[in-house]
């Protein structure tokens, strides 16, 4: 990599990209999220949803257009030139959204809430006007990494206690 690329970048540098094409393209991004994430105003309220949950009430096929589409914005934004550290903290915000997203009807209405989509658009603007704010995109990766790593201690020693006492109740002992 030569000495005036950078080396956070993964696609052209931000310098590189045309101010034309990145402007069209955080236009298209900011359609898309709010396709996904803001479309619909819910009668009686201010609150508004979008294409994400509702279609992933279609059961099996719902979610994988919308997750796709989330992927269209992270991957727009490497090419824009944004630091690998917002890159992964988008990437975090899109496999929460389509894990949790795919539960059944309590994924919905996660979805309704999180707003994966809007959130990375607004990373990906914060880090075009503030380049060097990947250190706040790593402590958040750092907290949650330790967040997960916790969940899934605590999951794990769960599972194992029910299944020592479902052993137990059973009249399989130890």
């Amino acid at each position: 990599m030569s000495d005036t690329q950078s080396s956070e970048a993964w696609y052209p540098a931000t310098e590189d990209v045309d101010a034309r094409e990145t402007t069209e393209t955080l236009d298209r991004l900011h359609g898309i999220s709010h396709l996904l994430d803001n479309a619909i105003r819910i009668p009686g309220t201010k609150y508004r949803i979008g294409l994400d949950p509702l279609l992933g009430l279609l059961p099996v096929v719902g979610d994988a257009p919308t997750t796709a589409m989330a992927a269209y914005i992270v991957v727009e934004a490497a090419y824009l030139g944004v630091p690998r550290e917002t890159i992964l903290r988008m990437l975090f915000n899109l496999v929460v959204d389509a894990t949790l997203g795919s539960i059944p009807v309590v994924g919905d209405v996660f979805d309704a809430v999180w707003k994966a989509n809007a959130r990375n658009v607004q990373l990906l603007e914060a880090r075009r006007l503030n380049p060097d704010g990947g250190a706040e995109d790593r402590r958040f990766l750092l907290v949650a990494t330790a967040c997960l790593l916790g969940v899934l201690l605590a999951l794990g020693a769960a599972s194992t206690l029910l299944a020592v006492w479902v052993l137990g109740e059973l009249g399989v002992g130890f």
